[in-house]
């Protein structure tokens, strides 16, 4: 039986279900598959030399570590170079490669979730590592502009300037401030959050919400509660929802595959998802 040790690294990390989705998973596929919790209580490069010394075979990295990990690999995947963002890391052939399967994870969550919804104008809240991954997916979503408004004014600029092409520079990807929202959620399609707020830890909503609109299709990348209460408000008023199971399981899926070279069963795994939420 083919044996794979597999952790996750990132702050407060309790109550990830990533652990339980990877080994049911395996499980299914006969493999044995250890994926241990690695809690951020130590500087990102020394816990990536202790899963080198200790054998790992990969590992997920999340909150806050996603962009400060790449210092301390050897590699990077095309897709975490231009986004400059890992969630995964491979580690094989006394190597460790960064990947990004977060930004996958959210176009298949949306190509499944809200098919046909219109994306002249995407407003998303957080320019973070799972920022710059929903805005690459925004974009190969093909999006016409996508707007990014984070509480730190140089995250949203940096991002907007590493993914928009150098002779498009500004016109597909533009930062703002908070202050600008009610101006640009009057004019967009689409809302996304890619903040912790709304996460159990991090209750509340990323805005007012009464700057929603019946017009709007409301995303959150939060699946631990499922429903938000940015979800909820966006409900009441009409408007389509996509919560975060998606972009969770799809993700998970691809870091499975990158540890395995086995291909996971999707729909098993959102089956597991909806038993363990």
């Amino acid at each position: 039986m083919t044996s794979y040790l597999i952790g996750l690294i990132g702050a407060g990390i309790g109550p990830s279900l990533s652990p339980a989705l990877h080994e049911r998973e395996a499980d299914h596929h006969g493999l044995r598959y250890l994926y241990r919790r690695i809690e951020f209580t130590e500087p990102i490069g020394d816990l990536i030399r202790a899963a080198r010394l200790s054998l790992y075979d990969g590992l997920n990295v999340t909150h806050p570590v996603k962009q400060t990990v790449i210092d301390h690999l050897d590699a990077l995947s095309p897709d975490a170079a231009r986004l400059g963002a890992v969630n995964t890391v491979v580690l094989r052939d006394g190597r460790a490669t960064g990947h990004n399967t977060d930004w996958t994870g959210f176009a298949e969550s949306f190509r499944r979730g809200l098919p046909g919804a219109a994306t002249r104008h995407v407003v998303q809240l957080g320019a973070g590592g799972a920022g710059a991954a929903v805005a690459h997916a925004l974009l190969t979503l093909g999006a016409e502009r996508v707007t990014v408004v984070d509480v730190d004014p140089t995250r949203s600029t940096e991002l907007a300037a590493r993914l928009n092409p150098p002779d498009l520079a500004g016109h597909r990807l533009r930062a703002a401030a908070p202050a600008d929202l009610p101006a640009l959620l009057a004019d967009a399609d689409g809302l996304v959050n890619v903040t912790p707020i709304g996460m159990a830890a991090h209750p509340g909503t990323p805005l007012d919400p009464g700057l929603l609109h019946a017009g709007l299709w409301v995303a959150d990348v939060v699946y631990r509660p499922l429903e938000t209460d940015l979800l909820k408000h966006a409900r009441r008023l009409g408007c389509r929802t996509l919560d975060g199971s998606g972009m969770v399981v799809f993700q998970a899926a691809g870091s499975f595959r990158l540890f395995t070279g086995v291909e996971p069963d999707v729909d098993r795994m959102f089956a597991h998802l909806t038993e363990l939420i």
